[in-house]
């Protein structure tokens, strides 16, 4: 199975724009915004409940700890989110104005809490909808983990941040591009 496609920062503007030309905009934007920012898993995000991300005051909190359940390895973690992901994600509580914490932090137009295909499915249509080709709902968290890694990031961190338990696995998540051997060569 090929792996999932990293993208560009002017394809993740391309994708975000799509999304806000269409229904459900601040919501979509949120979601996707999860994987490009925090790196989580299609099925982490998709049973994410409001109190997972909100504290008691309505704010939404800076780390996240999944439930072993949450996870794909069974292995409970937390989730760092930074200032730029909270302040999405409390914009989008805020326009939710939902209270109870037993509550799926997103819902489909069915008013339903997404299952992880259907959230698959949905990043899929998103950015193919968007005009990018390649690109599947594991995309937000291979970018993530190529991003961090092109600022320097060492592979423990990374495979911290990705839940991984093996930094091999964490590896094969790492795109090298011509500009980060420009960069590498330039640090000589």
């Amino acid at each position: 199975m090929a792996q999932a496609k990293s993208l560009t920062d002017a394809e993740l503007q391309q994708v975000l724009n799509y999304i806000t030309e269409h229904t459900f905009a601040q919501r979509n934007r949120a979601m996707l915004l999860v994987s490009f920012y925090a790196g989580m898993r299609v099925g982490e995000i998709a049973s994410l409940k409001l109190g997972d991300v909100v504290n008691a005051d309505g704010k939404v909190n800076a780390e996240v700890r999944l439930a072993a359940e949450q996870t794909k390895g069974r292995h409970a973690r937390t989730v760092f989110l930074p200032k730029k992901l909270r302040d999405e994600l409390q914009s989008y509580v805020d326009m939710r104005s939902v209270k109870n914490p037993a509550h799926p932090l997103f819902i489909t137009a069915g008013r339903r809490a997404f299952t992880a295909n259907v959230m698959t499915q949905h990043f899929f249509w998103l950015y193919r909808s968007a005009g990018v080709s390649g690109a599947s709902s594991h995309s937000g968290r291979r970018t993530f983990i190529t991003n961090l890694a092109a600022k320097g990031i060492g592979v423990r961190v990374l495979a911290g941040l990705a839940g991984h338990r093996s930094i091999a696995v964490t590896q094969r998540y790492i795109d090298v591009n011509d500009d980060m051997k420009r960069n590498a060569v330039e640090m000589i």
